[in-house]
C-alpha cells in the first residue's frame, strides 16, 4: 500500500502549530525529527539562523530552540517573504495547584505506615503502592510541588517534624530533606507555587497543647522550615486549600477539654509572611475533613461533627465569604486525605476503616462517586497530586 507523504506533512504541520506555551521542549524536538523527515520543517538555535525567506521555503515551518530558558525559543512560519513568529514558547503556563496525572496518599495507620501509593486521574481505577516514607507515620500534612510530593510531620513512635520528599516522575521512596520548626502531628498542608507550608497540629510538649504555626520550606532547595505565620487558634486535623495567591486552612479542633469543633474558613497570603485571618464559615464545624482545590473555589469534605458527616462544602477564593453544602461523599467519614485533579476533587481513606477513593466533580455541584480503593484501609494519611 502507497503511502501518502503529503498528509504526513499535513499532519505534523498541523500538530506543531496547534502546541502552546505548555508543550514540552521534548515533545517539540519530536515533533522536528518527523517534520524534518518529511521535509515540513527545520531546526535551529537562533532566529539569525534561518535561511532567507523565499517563495520556494513559503509554508516552511522552523523550530527555533536556543537551548536558553526563556530566551528566543519559538516556532516560525515563512510566508514567502519573511519569517512568522507563530508561537512564542518562552511564555510559561500559569502554575497551577491541580494535577493532571496522579493523586497520591502517603503515611496513616493505624498501625503507622510507611506506604506512598497513587491513582490516575484519567480512568477510575485502585491505587498501587510506589513507595516508602523514612519513618512510618499518621497525622501527617501532604505538599506538592510541581516535580515532587511532601510529607510533613506526623506520629510514629513519637510526635515527628521530618519533611520527607519523594519524586513524581518515577516511582520510589522518599528521602528525609529538611525538618519543621516544630514537632507535630494533626497538621494540615498547603503548596504555592514555590513553597510548602505546614500548619496547626498538636505537640504535647506545650500547655495548651495545640499549636497555630504556619511553617514554610522552598521547593527549590531541600531545607528545614521556618515559622512565618500563625493561624487565628491553635487547630487539630483542619483541612487544606490552596488559590494561587492564598493557603487555607478550615474546620478543626481544639484537643482540651471539652472538646470544641471549629467551622472556620482561614487564609493565609503567599506573597508576604503574614498571619491567617478567618474569612468565612463552614456548613457544619468538624474536625478531621479532607480539603480540595480547583482553580476557583476550595472545598471541605467529611469529617467529625461530632457526629462524623459526609457533607463537601464549597467556598470560592475571589471573595471572603461562607461555605456551601454541595453534594456529599458516598460514605461518612473523617481523617481522610485530599488530592485535586484539573477536573475532580479526590477524597481517599479515612476512619472508621475505609480504602475508598471517591471522586466528585469541580465543574457542578454533585454527589461524591466511589472510583477505585487504596491498597490498605488507613485515616490521617496525606495527600498529593501531580
Amino acid at each position: 500500500m502507497a503511502i501518502n507523504t503529503t498528509n504526513i506533512q499535513a499532519a505534523i504541520t498541523a500538530k506543531i502549530a496547534a502546541e502552546d506555551s505548555s508543550v514540552s521542549a521534548l515533545d517539540l524536538l519530536r515533533y522536528e525529527t518527523a517534520a524534518d523527515r518529511y521535509g515540513v520543517a527545520q531546526y535551529y538555535t537562533s532566529a539569525a539562523a534561518l535561511p532567507t525567506a523565499s517563495s520556494a521555503l513559503e509554508g516552511m515551518i522552523a523550530l527555533v530552540m536556543t537551548n536558553a530558558a526563556d530566551s528566543g525559543n519559538a516556532l516560525y512560519l515563512c510566508t514567502g517573504t519573511e519569517w512568522f513568529e507563530m508561537q512564542d514558547l518562552d511564555s510559561a503556563a500559569p502554575y497551577s495547584f491541580q494535577g493532571s496525572n496522579f493523586g497520591y496518599v502517603s503515611g496513616g495507620g493505624p498501625p503507622s505506615v510507611n506506604v506512598i501509593e497513587k491513582f490516575p486521574f484519567a480512568t477510575d481505577a485502585n491505587a498501587t503502592d510506589v513507595g516508602d516514607l523514612t519513618v512510618a507515620r499518621w497525622g501527617v500534612a501532604g505538599q506538592s510541588s510541581t516535580l515532587s510530593g511532601y510529607t510533613s510531620g506526623g506520629y510514629g513512635t513519637s510526635n515527628s517534624n521530618i519533611i520527607d520528599k519523594f519524586p513524581f516522575a518515577s516511582d520510589g521512596n522518599a528521602s528525609d530533606v529538611g525538618d519543621l520548626t516544630e514537632v507535630r502531628y494533626g497538621l494540615v498542608g498547603q503548596s504555592s507555587e514555590n513553597n510548602g507550608y505546614a500548619s496547626g497540629g498538636i505537640n504535647f510538649t506545650f500547655s495548651p497543647i495545640r499549636v497555630n504555626i504556619i511553617d514554610k520550606f522552598p521547593f527549590s532547595t531541600d531545607a528545614n522550615a521556618t515559622d512565618v505565620g500563625d493561624l487565628t487558634q491553635g487547630t487539630y486535623t483542619p483541612a487544606g486549600q490552596n488559590s494561587t495567591t492564598h493557603g487555607y486552612a478550615s474546620g478543626g479542633a481544639n484537643t482540651n477539654l471539652p472538646v470544641t469543633t471549629f467551622n472556620n474558613i482561614e487564609k493565609f497570603p503567599f506573597a508576604a509572611d503574614a498571619n491567617a485571618t478567618d474569612v468565612g464559615d463552614l456548613t457544619v464545624a468538624r474536625f478531621g475533613p479532607a480539603g480540595q482545590s480547583s482553580t476557583d473555589n476550595g472545598y471541605t469534605s467529611g469529617g467529625g461533627a461530632p457526629a462524623v458527616s459526609n457533607v463537601i462544602d464549597k467556598f470560592p477564593f475571589a471573595a471572603d465569604v461562607n461555605a456551601t453544602d454541595v453534594g456529599d461523599l458516598s460514605q461518612v467519614r473523617n481523617f481522610a486525605a485530599g488530592q485535586s485533579s484539573t477536573n475532580n476533587g479526590y477524597t481517599s481513606g479515612g476512619a472508621p476503616a475505609y480504602n475508598t477513593i471517591d471522586k466528585f466533580p469541580f465543574s457542578s455541584d454533585a454527589n461524591a462517586t466511589d472510583v477505585g480503593d487504596l491498597t490498605t484501609t488507613r485515616t490521617r494519611l496525606a495527600g498529593q497530586q501531580y
